[in-house]
């Protein structure tokens, strides 16, 4: 006979359950050193083994696309849903983003083809050691020395040195942030305004070279699923416009050239009800003992006050440990989150307590982060819908 439900004991989500990002063979730091090494570039690992080398590359990253959200949406993306098949060289899989599954960590593993707990920027807003301040990581504030903050070479810039044709064309807005400095840099940059002239110039710089490697990059699907959801009207069209994008490149390819689209992260909507948006700002038990608060809602980073940092875990655990993987810093750096290793220089940028939500819920804070808490659709935890990104594929 099964127990009543008051008899249940349910168990805290172990941090060792979380499903890992597949870094190293199928991630997104994984990506440009295959290409890169495909061209004879020295020194990096070829992680992605379904890709055959191409002497002209171009990746065009689609803010906000997730495997799953492309794949439950074929009427408004047909172009790409052709492509879904041959996705990460033909054996119709995604790739996965990396934790947290967030713009800046995920352009960072990108640029530099390191894992979050290497190239250190492992959160959307993550605690600066040297000042005890949050840093936002998407937005630079407060301003840090890049090249101190993140000092490995970009994939672009080894790239450069070995004779590669290497190019970023995106909106002018970005040439100059520090963001692009420490996960992009390297070749030259060509700013364009609308997503038609993007894609007509990357055609260009990948025809410039023998070997090229391109990048290109659109940002407002992403910006409509925050505000509308991806359940959204608003959001479908924004899909629609992004697939007529890809064929309008696609068509262009010059000879030897592939064309990869794939994605920083994928997104969920998350109702608006105390059962899915737990509010740190109105939550004591969830308050007590943290000093900051950094990351999103949905992979959040607790810096607890001196000597709580014990406190503080259990009592996330014991509120949250059902719908969230709750871990220590060294739980969670010795479970893999990060990557398989976590510079010294980037242990004190994670929080004393991470908290990754496995269920459809948030850890909002609606006094000091309003904009954030208002988002309809969010992302950033280790689900499949977050995780899993396209690797799509066209040759010329």
């Amino acid at each position: 006979m099964a127990q009543p439900a008051w008899d249940d004991d349910p168990q805290p989500l172990a941090p060792d359950s979380a499903p890992l990002p597949q870094y190293g063979s199928g991630s997104l730091a994984d990506l440009l050193p295959t290409l890169a090494t495909g061209m004879g570039v020295p020194g990096l690992p070829a992680g992605i083994r379904e890709l055959t080398p191409v002497d002209r590359a171009c990746v065009f990253l689609i803010d906000g696309l997730g495997w799953e959200q492309l794949t439950a949406h074929p009427d408004e993306a047909p172009f790409m849903t052709s492509l879904l098949a041959g996705s990460r060289g033909g054996t119709g899989t995604p790739l996965t983003a990396g934790f947290p599954a967030t713009t800046a960590t995920s352009l960072a593993s990108v640029g530099t083809g390191l894992p979050p707990g290497a190239h250190g920027l492992p959160g959307y807003t993550v605690r600066d050691p040297a000042t005890g301040a949050l840093m936002n990581q998407l937005r630079w504030q407060p301003w840090t020395a890049p090249e101190v903050w993140q000092p490995y070479p970009t994939v672009f810039r080894l790239a450069e040195d070995a004779g590669v044709h290497a190019a970023q064309v995106s909106s002018p807005t970005f040439q100059n942030t520090p963001l692009t400095k420490v996960a992009l840099s390297g070749g030259i940059f060509r700013g364009r305004l609308t997503g038609e002239e993007r894609m007509d110039l990357a055609a260009e710089e990948l025809a410039a070279g023998d070997r090229s490697l391109v990048y290109t990059y659109y940002a407002e699907l992403d910006g409509a699923g925050h505000r509308f959801g991806v359940a959204s009207d608003t959001w479908r069209g924004q899909l629609m416009y992004v697939d007529r994008l890809v064929q309008r490149l696609a068509e262009q390819l010059p000879p030897r050239s592939a064309l990869y689209v794939t994605a920083d992260h994928g997104m969920i909507d998350v109702p608006f009800d105390e059962d899915h948006r737990i509010d740190f700002d109105a939550d004591w038990e969830l308050r007590a003992g943290v000093a900051l608060l950094g990351g999103e809602g949905r992979a959040r980073h607790a810096y607890a006050v001196p000597g709580a940092q014990g406190d503080v875990l259990a009592c996330w655990r014991e509120v949250l440990g059902e719908q969230f993987w709750v871990a220590s810093r060294d739980e969670a750096i010795d479970a893999g989150w990060f990557g398989p290793h976590v510079d010294e220089r980037v242990h004190g940028r994670l929080g004393d307590v991470v908290a990754a939500a496995r269920d459809d819920v948030l850890i909002i804070a609606s006094e000091r982060e309003p904009k954030e808490s208002a988002m309809v659709g969010n992302h950033g935890s280790m689900t499949p819908a977050e995780q899993f990104v396209p690797l799509l594929e066209v040759r010329s």
